[in-house]
């Protein structure tokens, strides 16, 4: 009885645990919005870069 009583604490001091780490993890609302406009500039950028490459194409061929 004490084996299992014991593992059985342990199992839900684990379960505690690793539930108070993820619940410190979770990203907020700003988080959120910050990453969709980091994303969005990020593809403006490769779209910028992307459209520079082809003026340099087109100017090199003749």
């Amino acid at each position: 009885m004490i084996v299992l009583g014991t593992a059985a604490a342990l199992a839900v001091a684990a379960f505690v645990v690793v539930a108070w780490r993820d619940r410190r993890r979770e990203s907020g609302r700003e988080d959120a919005a910050a990453a969709r406009e980091a994303a969005g500039t990020q593809q403006r950028y490769a779209a910028e870069r992307h459209g520079v490459q082809g003026e340099v194409w087109r100017r090199q061929t003749p």
